[in-house]
């Protein structure tokens, strides 16, 4: 394991007010390209009604677009930042989030949207960029404050997505949100040219590879290709699946020889790495399905519905964003209180705390969805427990490299999140597609009510998942010899 105390010879280190300036701004960062992902749920009825979409089935592609873009962000982004420098990696993010804005603001319409959310994914990478730049430029403080602010920033995020989204669009219009969420990350790119530094790179004599890169977008946007839109195309989406996997299979194997290597094959064998991506990815995925299923259900209106099928709470999106402030405040929480074990090598015994707290935030909600006071407590229960798991995942990720590639190190962790929250999104609208029945007066159909509780239950068992996997790494931890992190 890299000893993060060492501050290799181009680092810069900032002074106190650049210090604190740094750290507002990857928490800018953070707040404003999470706000993009989580204003989303609250709003997919009022995307489909605006739009005449059919079914919420069909909104499932903006996030298939924003999952799609944000693969390659994820991939390309942060080993930019290594390779040619964080401020110039900031700066292109924020170029990239500003433009996938200011198109559907100019169109408005849904395949414009469809465009922007693509754009605005591959530049939402931007919330991985804070852990390298923090790092480099704040010595050896910087990876507990990176992954702190990560943290801290995403619940914020969280806050200003879906309860300022909401807002917008209920005082102002749907095309007026795009305008805002322009403007500000217009801001971002003139935050990030002022503050953070004009260093040398990380590693200025290393180059990513053409291939190697493009490879690499192919085959994971072809896994998520089939996760997200798998169970609309049935067994079609057998091809894209087979793609990604023979792709994924001779890409690494093709690393493995390559001087270019676009992230370090090795990295994955490094003490819990491995477990650590396959955790994010998780909570990543229970974090994508607790939100589609909340949003989903409190906005259906009961009054509009046969008095046989009726259910919901008949919730505005501004409305949904409140119920959701429980979860803001302890992934605030959470990711604090996380730093010490995680320094002290006590990874495992957090991932256990963090999935069997979501697998009980879960299994209440699978019982008790139809009131509101419900939903605050399962909200506060579900944002402590991803937190938890997000906050070691990133941060044991991040110790098994040396500083100059704590770029590729964030890509790596941040591409088993983009897949988390495909998978996450793909079950529940899977699950929600399963039964349909019609909305009297409308072309539009909607899930049956059984099915939210067989999606909590679904939920649960991908935290459970974090159980498995952390207990089969102990296992073969255990069996070589190695410290079981315990």
């Amino acid at each position: 394991m890299t000893d993060i105390g060492l501050v290799p010879e181009n680092t810069v280190l900032a002074g106190p007010s650049r210090r604190w300036a740094l750290i507002a701004m990857g928490a800018f960062m953070v707040t404003i390209t999470n706000a993009v992902i989580f204003v989303l749920p609250p709003l997919l009825t009022v995307i489909q009604a605006s739009y005449g979409l059919e079914t919420i089935a069909q909104t499932t592609w903006i996030y298939t677009a924003l999952t799609l873009g944000g693969g390659a962000g994820f991939i390309l982004l942060p080993r930019l930042a290594d390779v040619h420098g964080d401020r110039n990696a900031a700066v292109l993010a924020s170029a990239l989030m500003a433009a996938g804005a200011a198109i559907p603001a100019v169109g408005d319409s849904y395949p414009t949207l469809l465009v922007g959310c693509a754009i605005m994914g591959v530049g939402g990478a931007a919330q991985l960029l804070p852990l390298g730049f923090l790092r480099r430029g704040l010595g050896e403080s910087g990876t507990a404050i990176g992954v702190a602010v990560l943290v801290v920033a995403t619940g914020v995020g969280i806050v200003v997505g879906m309860i300022g989204g909401g807002y917008v669009v209920e005082n102002l219009s749907l095309r007026a949100f795009y305008v805002i969420l322009a403007v500000l990350c217009a801001a971002m790119i003139v935050a990030a040219l002022a503050v953070i530094p004009h260093t040398p790179p990380a590693e200025p004599t290393a180059r990513i590879g053409v291939v190697g890169t493009l490879w690499m977008i192919g085959w994971v946007a072809a896994i998520l290709l089939t996760l997200t839109q798998g169970l609309v195309w049935g067994a079609a989406a057998l091809i894209p699946l087979s793609v990604g996997i023979v792709g994924g299979i001779t890409w690494v194997r093709h690393q493995r020889r390559t001087s270019a290597a676009v992230f370090d094959v090795a990295l994955m064998k490094s003490p819990l790495v491995a477990a650590s991506c396959l955790c994010i990815a998780l909570f990543a995925a229970v974090n994508a399905a607790f939100l589609l299923l909340v949003s989903t259900y409190t906005q259906i209106i009961p009054t509009a519905l046969r008095p046989a099928d009726a259910y919901g709470l008949g919730l505005s999106a501004l409305q949904t964003g409140w119920l959701m402030v429980p979860f803001a405040v302890t992934f605030l929480i959470g990711g604090i209180v996380v730093d010490r074990p995680v320094a002290a090598g006590r990874v495992i015994p957090v991932f256990l705390v963090g999935a069997v707290i979501s697998v009980a935030g879960l299994a209440w909600l699978a019982d008790f969805h139809d009131a509101r006071w419900q939903y605050l407590v399962g909200a506060a229960v579900m944002g402590l427990g991803c937190s938890i798991g997000y906050a070691a995942g990133f941060a044991t990720v991040q110790r098994a490299v040396p500083e100059a590639a704590a770029g590729m190190a964030s890509g790596v962790a941040g591409t088993f999140m983009a897949v988390g929250f495909a998978l996450g999104t793909a079950l529940i609208s899977g699950d929600l597609s399963a039964a349909l029945i019609p909305v009297p007066g409308t072309h539009t159909e909607v899930a049956a009510k059984g099915l939210y509780g067989v999606g909590y239950w679904l939920s649960a068992a991908l935290a459970a998942g974090v159980l498995l996997t952390v207990g089969i790494s102990r296992a073969r931890r255990s069996r070589r010899g190695a410290p079981s992190a315990a």
